[in-house]
């Protein structure tokens, strides 16, 4: 294709028909969509005492082994190879990681006024 040809298509001014039917068939999705039921919102009065209590179980977990209390040897030793596999994996990486996305999604709901 030269360059004249090119100018040639470009340069014609022809109006842009859409296909036969092309409006019905965007109508009758537009309606289907607006008959469909409301997506089923997450049970979250259901998740929420259960995220609790892992927080709990968490923050006791926490609390016995960093009160600085003398733990039998074997706890210990369990307790250092567990840190070391997760300095491994990088779970603190990882859990920031998780913090900033439900942080910004949490923002995100709350601007775009996701509770009804």
């Amino acid at each position: 294709m030269q360059d004249d040809d090119l100018d040639r298509v470009l340069s014609r001014e022809e109006d842009i028909v859409p296909s036969s039917g092309f409006a019905g068939n965007v109508m009758d999705a537009v309606r289907s969509q607006a008959s469909a039921p409301p997506p089923i919102p997450f049970p979250w009065g259901r998740a929420i005492p259960g995220l609790a209590a892992a927080l709990g179980l968490l923050l006791v977990v926490a609390v016995r082994f960093g009160s600085g209390s003398e733990a039998p040897a074997g706890n210990a030793a369990l307790l250092v190879k567990a840190l070391e596999a997760a300095t491994t994996f990088g779970v603190g990486w990882i859990a920031l990681a998780l913090f900033a996305s439900f942080v910004s999604v949490a923002l995100s709901m709350r601007l775009a006024g996701g509770r009804r």
